[in-house]
C-alpha cells in the first residue's frame, strides 16, 4: 500500500439530499482515497477540521460502471465513500455550514 498522508485521504465532500439529511445526526459523507482505511480517515478528519472528534467511520467501495461509446466499451473509475459520525460534543464541519 502506498504511503498516504492525511491531506491526501479526503478527496471531496458528497453533497446529496441523503447526505444533507444525515448532517442533522452529525454524519458527514466524503469521497476518500481508494486505499485509505478507517483509521487514516479518522485521523484526516480530526487533523483537517479543528475541534472535531470522530466517533465512528463507515466505508463503502463503489465499483466502476460499464459505459459504452459507439462500439467501444469501457469502465468508469472505482471510488470509495466514507460516512464519518462525530461525537456529540464535537464541533460541526464548516464546509457544510452554508448549505
Amino acid at each position: 500500500m502506498a504511503d498516504i498522508k492525511y491531506y491526501d485521504v479526503i478527496l471531496k465532500p458528497v453533497i446529496t439530499e441523503k447526505s444533507m439529511f444525515f448532517m442533522g445526526d452529525k454524519k458527514y459523507t466524503f469521497l476518500v482515497h481508494p486505499e485509505a482505511n478507517k483509521s487514516q480517515i479518522k485521523e484526516a478528519v480530526e487533523k483537517m477540521f479543528e475541534g472535531t472528534k470522530v466517533e465512528k467511520v463507515n466505508t463503502m467501495n463503489i465499483m466502476g460502471k460499464t459505459k459504452r461509446r459507439g462500439t467501444v466499451y469501457g469502465k468508469t473509475a472505482k471510488t470509495k465513500k466514507a460516512i464519518v459520525k462525530l461525537t456529540e460534543d464535537s464541533k460541526d464541519i464548516e464546509i457544510f455550514s452554508g448549505l
